[in-house]
This record gives structure tokens, C-alpha cells and sequence, in this order.
């Protein structure tokens, strides 16, 4: 009699074992399955790059580079910012990458075919005389802000601050124009340049 039920006891062990490792089974699945499309996910931004073209002269150039190649929370990040001709009128192209690995990857190709989840903002500060008006926009006519005219004033220091927002509302207060206080959404990388007009 004891061996029956030592032996029935031992089956109800092995189903609840079976059990756990099919539940096991499933949420590794749903885990790893993912949406294949979801390519904002830690994404690591390691460098960002601004280049300024003078509209009236292609040969007056400056750029504004930061570069985090270890992401954060190791070495100090590198950060340049540009020197701008006063009342100057520029476009400014920004870049995204991604050069943690053995070669790197271009975020700014998906930040754009994600224009609708995506927005560049582009704070001045700090006595900067300058402007920035967007210079593209998404499949909603909404602005992206990968591409932008920066107006300069008069001799000035200050900073431009640059932040990408994923999913931010477009539609809020403001946000059109560029204004970040009520885009919501999330940060994928924020830098504040340094920038000298003169």
C-alpha cells in the first residue's frame, strides 16, 4: 500500500513539474517573439553630429559633434560645439549613430522612415541670439526636424540644446513650432552644445 502511494505521489510530482516547465516554455516565447518592427528598443545613440551650410555660402561651414562611445554612465562624453557667422542664415542637418560596434549603424535612416514617432527638438538658450525653424516633415505633414534653418543675430554665446523624442504628440501646444514643454513621449538622446556667434 505504501509503495502505491509513494507512487502516485511521484506522478503528481512529475505532472505539476511538466506543468511549470510548458508555462516556462510560453513565456520565454512571448518574451522573445517581440514585435519584429520595434527597433526603438535600448537603442544606443553614441554620437550626434549637426552640420551647419551657410545658405549663401556653401563654403561657410561648421559642425557641433558629441560623441558617448561607451554609453552612459562610463567615460565623460566628448562634446563640440560650433562657431557661427552672425546674421547668417543656415541649414542644419543632424545625425544619429550608433559606433559602439565594429561598424556603425545610421539611427538617422530610422528616426526618418519613423518620422511620425519621431521629433528633433531644438532648444536656445543661455543668450544665444538665434532662431531655428524645421526644414522637414513626416507623412502627416508634422515636423521631424532631421533637417532645419538656424537664423542667426548678432554676435552671441549660449547653448543649443538637441533632443530626439520618440512618440512624442505632435499635436501638442507648441510642438509644431519646436517647443518641447508639451511633446510627452521619450528621450532618446539629449545634448547641449556650447555655440559662439561672431
Amino acid at each position: 500500500m505504501l509503495q502505491i502511494e509513494k507512487f502516485i505521489e511521484t506522478m503528481k510530482q512529475k505532472r505539476v513539474l511538466g506543468w511549470l516547465l510548458a508555462l516556462g516554455t510560453i513565456v520565454l516565447t512571448t518574451q522573445c517573439g517581440g514585435d519584429p518592427e520595434d527597433v526603438n528598443s535600448e537603442e544606443l545613440i553614441t554620437t550626434v553630429r549637426i552640420n551647419f551650410t551657410d545658405n549663401q555660402n556653401a563654403n561657410n561651414t561648421a559642425s557641433a559633434l558629441f560623441q558617448d562611445m561607451d554609453g552612459a554612465g562610463g567615460n565623460n562624453p566628448t562634446i563640440t560645439g560650433p562657431t557661427l557667422s552672425a546674421n547668417t542664415t543656415y541649414t542644419a542637418t543632424v545625425e544619429f549613430l550608433d559606433e559602439s560596434g565594429e561598424t556603425a549603424e545610421d539611427i538617422t535612416a530610422e528616426v526618418e522612415e519613423e518620422g511620425a514617432e519621431h521629433q528633433v527638438f531644438y532648444t536656445v538658450a543661455g543668450g544665444l541670439n538665434a532662431s531655428v525653424v524645421y526644414g522637414d516633415e513626416d507623412t502627416n505633414g508634422n515636423p521631424v526636424g532631421l533637417v532645419a534653418e538656424v537664423t542667426t543675430g548678432d554676435a552671441s554665446t549660449g547653448t543649443l540644446t538637441i533632443t530626439l523624442r520618440h512618440e512624442p504628440n505632435k499635436m501638442g501646444t507648441g510642438v509644431p513650432e519646436g517647443d518641447i514643454t508639451n511633446a510627452g513621449g521619450e528621450t532618446d538622446v539629449e545634448v547641449s552644445f556650447d555655440v559662439t556667434i561672431q
